[in-house]
Parts: structure tokens; sequence; C-alpha cells
């Protein structure tokens, strides 16, 4: 259960990098940096990275088409944002051939070799053979197309409609980038806390200093939600929700008062969820 909770303490410190800033002791910086632009880069034939100046491990994860907790492992890293400009990191399996690069699975990430140098990304080999004793004819293989993940939604845009309100009582504290990551909402001990949009839950527990009973939803690869002070929680780690499905019971663990500290964070950083939420 240590190692357990160790691990989801880095992984929360890397996606909860500020939020209730006036109640966390020790804020870590938003992982949200570095490069991302939607293709992973092939891992360089030595299968390491250099750290630049501004990279962050998060972003050398994207970069290169692994995941944080692969990092974390493969460096044995005990602080996932204490890296340093010139810092060596590995982004490739331990064992992997120099030219690979890591493609996540659900048994983990396995050694995928790089196309060789010339070779178009996408491109299909053709293979011939004789059709009625005739000169040999050309016909493309088509690849079969992957099935749909399931849980993992299109990213909710602002304005979208893909989002509701996690709790029916009042706004009584709004988004601050330098002091309030998301909004404070009002209420008694007991109502409801709903999910604010479908996916699946990634921790539900209270190991997060300055949150309280937590729970956090990872709805696709750019987003997740953050519910916060709760009394009760009902759902567990792994949990499959459904939007407007009740997760918790607010409360007021580790705030002054009962209320519902709310987030929604895009890539690790805090957004301001007045922006995604609908009008009322």
């Amino acid at each position: 259960m240590h190692t357990r909770s160790s691990y989801f303490s880095l992984l929360l410190a890397a996606l909860l990098s500020a939020g209730c800033a006036s109640q966390v002791t020790a804020p870590v910086r938003d992982g949200a940096g570095g490069i991302s632009t939607g293709t992973a880069t092939p891992a360089p034939a030595s299968g390491y990275h250099t750290v630049r100046q501004g990279d962050t491990l998060l972003g050398v994860a994207r970069q290169y088409g692994v995941t944080l907790p692969d990092l974390v492992a493969w460096n044995n890293v005990t602080d996932p944002n204490q890296i340093h400009v010139g810092q060596t990191i590995r982004v490739s399996p331990p064992g992997a051939a120099p030219g690979t690069i890591a493609v996540p699975g659900s048994a983990g990430a396995v050694a995928t070799p790089v196309p060789p140098i010339g070779t178009e990304a996408g491109s299909v080999p053709l293979v011939r053979e004789p059709i009625g004793g005739r000169a040999p004819v050309a016909e493309p293989i088509v690849p079969e197309q992957p099935a749909p993940v399931v849980g993992e939604p299109a990213p909710a845009a602002a304005g979208s409609g893909q989002w509701q309100w996690p709790a029916g009582g009042a706004l009584i504290a709004g988004y601050n980038e330098a002091s309030n990551k998301g909004l404070d909402i009002g209420g008694s001990v007991g109502d409801a806390v709903y999910a604010a949009s479908a996916g699946k839950v990634v921790y539900a527990g209270s190991g997060l200093r300055g949150y309280g009973k937590l729970i956090v939803i990872k709805h696709n690869q750019e987003y997740n939600s953050v519910y916060a002070h709760n009394d009760k929680l009902l759902v567990k780690e792994d949990d499959q929700v459904v939007q407007g499905q009740k997760i918790a019971e607010l409360g007021s663990s580790e705030a002054d008062r009962p209320k519902l500290h709310f987030e929604i964070r895009k890539q690790g950083k805090a957004v301001d969820p007045m922006g995604y939420l609908p009008a009322r």
C-alpha cells in the first residue's frame, strides 16, 4: 500500500501543480510544458534525451510518445518536478534496441522498431502475385483500422456542452490563476457532487495535502477534473463514470467551510472552468 500511495503521490504532483494555493505546503510546477504537437518524436539512437531549458518530465514524455509513469520508472525519479538542464533522461525501455520508441499499451510499454530512414510514415507495402498467368499485378494491403478506445471521448472545448456543473450550490469563489486554480461551490455537508463529464476515476483518497477527500477523473488525453474537500467518496479508482453520476457528498475536509473545490485541467495545467461550464 505504501508503494501504491507513493506512486499516486508522484502522479498527482505532476497532475495538480498548484490548486488551493493557500493550503498546499509544497506547490509544484505545472506539467504542461515541453513539446506537444500531437506526433511523437522517434527516440534518439542512444535512447536518451538531454534536458534543455524549459523542459519538463511530462513534456519529454509527450515528445517521445511515452507515459510519465514510464519515465519515472526507467529513470528512478523520486520527484518528477526536479529535473535540470543538461540531465540525461532515458526515453526508451531499458534493454530496448537503439532507435526504438515505446508504445503505451494495457500490458505496459513495449519497444517498436522505428521505420528505416527514407521510409514514409504510413506508407503501405505492395504485394505482387500472378493473376491468371499474366504479369504480376501490384495490390495494396489495406491496414486494419484500430478499434475506438472506450472511455476516451474527444476533448471538450469551451462552450461545447460536454461539461456540466458538479454541484448545485452557489459560487463562492472564482478562478484566479495566482491564488485559486478552480471554483469553490458552497453547500451543506452531504449535498451531491456529480461527475462534470464522463471518464475514469484515476484517484480517490485523501493522500494529497490541502485537498481533503479528493477525486480526480481522467476524461481523455487532454482533460482531467478535480473534486476536493468531500465528506464521503462514492467511487473508487479505476471506476468508469458517466456525466451527471453522483460521485461524492460535499463536505469540509481540509477546508474552512462546507464547499466543493472544482478544477478542470488541460494537459496538467489548470484552466478557468467558467469557459467550459454552461451558463446558469
